[in-house]
């Protein structure tokens, strides 16, 4: 499984740590950045994970801001893009399991390296349930996207 990374400033130390933790259990990892704990914008970066999943460099992303709301709010702005906040391991596999949940969103300044690591391997570990009420849900949430995009 290829796995995209990318953090604004405020992620970027826990971001390094996450994608050593995902190497280390033998996954392919694309960093997408940030580099630096310089100030950048993380629109940019939710841009940049969410880009690597829909176009296949991906199968799933982790995005890394201070709070994880704004990374979020940004990564969600993208069609085909199903990100969640998660603080918690129930939410980070019951957002793949229900949701098919595809980019995991966490808040630097919420979560350390040892629960980030623990969400990570949670939420990777995960599979959609993919039958009855998962999938009528998620054609509602495809539906609520095509509509938006042609206004």
């Amino acid at each position: 499984m290829r796995i995209a990374v990318g953090s604004d400033h405020a992620g970027f130390e826990l971001k390094r740590n996450i994608a050593a933790y995902l190497r280390e259990l033998g996954y392919e990892v694309e960093d997408v950045g940030t580099d630096s704990t310089t100030p950048v914008d993380y629109p940019d970066y939710a841009e940049a994970v969410g880009v690597a999943v829909l176009d296949g460099r991906a199968n799933r992303a982790v995005l890394i801001c201070g709070s994880g709301v704004g990374a979020s709010v940004a990564a969600n702005k993208l069609r085909g893009i199903r990100a969640g906040l998660c603080h918690d391991t129930y939410s980070a596999h019951q957002g793949v399991e229900h949701d098919d949940m595809n980019v995991l969103c966490l808040g630097s300044e919420v979560v350390g390296p040892s629960l980030g690591a623990d969400l990570v391997r949670t939420f990777l570990g995960a599979t959609f349930i993919g039958e009855g009420r998962y999938v009528e849900r998620l054609k509602k949430v495809e539906a609520m996207e095509r509509a938006m995009a042609h206004g």
